[in-house]
């Protein structure tokens, strides 16, 4: 009997023991994962606590009232940005005299003409071989078929009548021709000035490359430096950049520029200058134009607008006609265009220091009816220089 009890006894525990494990497994099976570790952030400067939540103070280093630098009570320092600076207003030098301090950039025309000369007039005996290199030489330097047979013609003469020449007699006898010939009474001045009003208006005109507009600016600085006020039209709008070139000209010399839109109308932008130079007391008003090429009849048909339309507020005072020096034969061809456009009063020869053609000066003359005004003798913003025919001939003979 007792054995069956101890066998039961044995069965229970056992039979417990099982079950327990059994709904441990299934406990453990329900268990949800652990979450995932949290990253490591770090945690945001605490915010201040009081009462019972505050911290124990920690020691830190502290400074004394001694060692903080305190405000004196003074204004703050406020730093002002240096204003803009106005472009520096150049002084040209003077125009009296420019020719003669430039005369050594016409060597080319004096090796080519005044020297070639002097050289075939020195021979002892002045054949008929020795006088048609001599008109040889004239014409190649571009002085004219007219011309050049009138100046032989009197050389040939006063060198018979002379008989013994030595080489400051024919040098003073070659001289007194070409001055001559280069024409000493035309009036040379640019008419800037009208007795009866101001400003005084004046057109510059000419074909591109001629340095038309550089020649406007140089000019605006040849007045300056003879006291004058000069407002600049810029009437080229045409020409990319034309307007921005011509205002930079005027700012060196304190010259105020009138402007209109690029491709916009040349008349309308001549007329403004001419209104606001008038506004502003100016001594006179320079009108650069597009460098027309004379063959486009359509073009120049609107010189002859941008001229009609200055005028109804004002006769235009001078008409100066730009032309490259060294061109030659073709800068007449243009010159007699242009003045059946315009009435020309002038001519303004440009690059003649880099041109053996100096003989341009008579040809163009004797083309038009009118004076060489102007010439432009280098690349230099005060190398534009009145003509003065004496100190041109002398520079073309040398000393």
């Amino acid at each position: 009997m007792d054995i069956v009890i101890l066998a039961v006894v044995i069965a229970v525990v056992v039979l417990g023991a099982l079950g327990g494990l059994i709904v441990g497994s299934r406990r453990k099976k329900q268990l949800p994962p652990p979450p995932p570790a949290a990253p490591d952030i770090t945690a945001p400067p605490a915010e201040p606590h009081v009462g019972d939540e505050a911290e124990t103070p920690r020691d830190e280093p502290r400074r004394t009232i001694e060692e903080v630098d305190l405000p004196d009570g003074s204004a703050p320092v406020v730093v002002e940005e240096p204003p803009a600076e106005a472009p520096e207003i150049e002084i040209p030098e003077p125009t009296a005299g420019r020719l003669v301090r430039l005369r050594t950039r016409l060597s080319r025309s004096q090796n080519a003409l005044g020297k070639g000369l002097l050289t075939l007039l020195s021979r002892e005996h002045l054949d008929e071989d020795t006088w048609e290199e001599i008109e040889d030489t004239l014409l190649t330097a571009d002085v004219g078929v007219q011309p050049t047979q009138e100046l032989v013609e009197r050389l040939r003469e006063r060198v018979k009548v002379l008989g013994t020449r030595t080489p400051e007699e024919l040098r003073t006898l070659l001289r007194e021709e070409l001055v001559t010939l280069v024409g000493p009474d035309m009036d040379r001045v640019v008419k800037t000035e009208p007795e009866d009003r101001k400003p005084g208006i004046v057109m510059v005109v000419g074909v591109n490359g001629t340095g038309k507009t550089t020649t406007t600016g140089k000019l605006a600085r040849v007045l300056v430096a003879d006291g004058q006020s000069v407002v600049l039209g810029a009437a080229d709008t045409f020409r990319a950049a034309a307007a921005d070139q011509l205002q930079t000209w005027g700012e060196r010399v304190g010259a105020h520029t009138v402007r209109g839109p690029e491709g916009g109308d040349p008349a309308s932008v001549a007329f403004d200058a001419v209104k606001e130079g008038k506004e502003m007391g100016a001594n006179v008003v320079l009108i650069d134009t597009a460098g027309r090429l004379h063959t486009k009849t359509g073009l120049m048909d609107e010189l002859g607008k941008v001229k009609r339309v200055v005028e109804k507020q004002a006769p235009v005072d001078e008409v100066l006609l730009v032309l490259d020096a060294t061109t030659g034969q073709n800068g007449l061809v243009q010159a007699r265009v242009f003045s059946e456009v315009v009435d020309i009063t002038g001519i303004v020869l440009t690059k003649l220091d880099g041109t053996a053609k100096g003989g341009i000066v008579v040809a163009v003359q004797r083309e038009l009816g009118v004076p060489v005004k102007l010439v432009g003798l280098g690349e230099g913003a005060d190398d534009l220089a009145p003509f003065e025919p004496e100190a041109f001939v002398d520079a073309l003979i040398g000393e």
